[in-house]
């Protein structure tokens, strides 16, 4: 996609997304899963994927568990459960943008 910005105020809730579906992701893991399923429309790199992991670790929303690979420490970012919720809640709210901005721009595929 040629316009990144627009993915900008939803990259807290994609993390959040993607933790719920599996138990725990490393940093490099959750942009290349990005990557995959947009079929490389949206790169999210590490100067805006990791502030927004500190941030959601930080607001109660994930914890950190540390596992050594190799003879490299790697951190697993997991949802704990006021992370759930705020899933879910984030989660509703796209949606109801999603179909606002659907009627905005193109009413008659709107997905009511």
């Amino acid at each position: 996609m040629g316009n990144q910005k627009l993915y900008k105020g939803s990259l807290q809730t994609i993390i959040l997304r993607l933790l719920a579906q599996k138990d725990k992701m490393y940093g490099y893991e959750i942009s290349q899963k990005v990557k995959e399923l947009t079929k490389g429309e949206l790169l999210i790199t590490e100067g805006a994927l990791y502030p927004a992991l500190h941030k959601l670790e930080a607001e109660g929303h994930l914890e950190v568990e540390v596992a050594k690979v190799g003879n490299r420490l790697r951190k697993y970012y997991k949802l704990t459960e006021r992370g759930s919720k705020e899933t879910v809640n984030r989660l509703s709210q796209m949606q109801d943008f999603i179909q606002t901005m659907q009627q905005l721009v193109n009413p008659k595929l709107s997905l009511d």
